[in-house]
């Protein structure tokens, strides 16, 4: 890394519209990096939960049966930075006739299972970052949002602040750990361990912007071909986190893959929420000064 391109001691404010990394203080950046995870064509092997673990030494977080079809990790955590999810429906994708199961009373004939590989989603306006005290979380040249464990003083202001619940404390630990975009292999120029032990290319890595004109892409291919119920979650750039760095194309409602339709940065209205306070705390101030003053006369 260049010395010219180390980021600024004063960072932009982190609501500011535009790239996050030069709004961070970073000069003279690579592109924003990022995922694109296709779930119409994710079939469910967990090799990237395995490549993730197997990378960055994440610990195993039990063996449990949940009863959740095939899902055994049940979501994102300090020690599941790569989660599959397993829905099972009872309707196909369109033009296709499973037979694993007969019509039910809407004519919907066979069953169909949707399966998604969540992550971390690098918010553009990450709340996370707002509210660490000791700096713990930053933002890297590549525009994704990183955890340093050994400066992570477990205070967990960034659990409750992320509008995803991506985030969590490892038992015993008390830290803070997730999802880093495998912030050591992509500045060396490889790609992400997930996405390189991915075998259909669910998972994509590359920059932001070429990534999004290909979910464009694979999302008209699949209205043409039927599947109209097909949508991007966490793409567009004016959604309540200014856009994701992660972002899926679904087959279905975003809560049928227990991720919040509508996500806001959690901490959009702190400068108000201060600037009232400072009102506030003015008004107080003055009261007493005039009861004071009234009490001398």
């Amino acid at each position: 890394m260049a010395a010219d391109s180390r980021p600024n001691l004063e960072p932009g404010l982190l609501m500011e519209p535009g790239d996050p990394a030069s709004a961070s203080g970073w000069v003279d950046h690579p592109p924003r990096m990022g995922f694109f995870t296709d779930t119409s064509v994710c079939i469910g092997c967990k090799a990237c939960e395995v490549a993730c673990k197997e990378w960055n030494h994440v610990p195993e977080d039990g063996l449990n049966l949940t009863g959740m079809s095939y899902d055994n990790s049940v979501g994102l955590g300090a020690d599941t930075w790569r989660h599959v999810a397993f829905i099972e429906q009872s309707k196909p994708m369109a033009g296709q006739v499973t037979g694993a199961a007969p019509a039910d009373a809407e004519g919907h004939d066979g069953l169909r299972w949707l399966m998604a590989s969540d992550v971390c989603k690098h918010c553009t306006h990450a709340a996370c970052l707002d509210v660490c005290p000791t700096g713990a979380l930053f933002r890297t040249e590549f525009g994704t949002v990183v955890v340093q464990e050994d400066i992570c003083n477990g205070c967990g202001y960034c659990v409750s602040a992320c509008p995803y619940g991506v985030i969590d404390q490892r038992q015993g630990d008390g830290r803070v750990w997730k999802c880093t975009l495998c912030y050591d292999r992509i500045g060396a120029g490889a790609q992400p361990a997930c996405a390189q032990a991915c075998p259909t290319d669910s998972i994509q890595f590359g920059p932001l912007d070429e990534l999004r004109e290909r979910a464009d892409a694979r999302l008209e291919q699949l209205h043409e071909a039927g599947e109209a119920s097909a949508r991007l979650y966490g793409r567009d750039p004016d959604d309540g986190v200014g856009g994701d760095g992660a972002f899926f194309l679904l087959l279905d409602e975003p809560e049928v893959y227990g991720l919040p339709p509508d996500p806001v940065v959690t901490t959009r209205d702190l400068p108000a929420m201060w600037t009232h306070a400072a009102a506030a705390a003015v008004t107080i101030a003055a009261t007493i000064a005039v009861s004071f003053l009234r009490s001398r006369r």
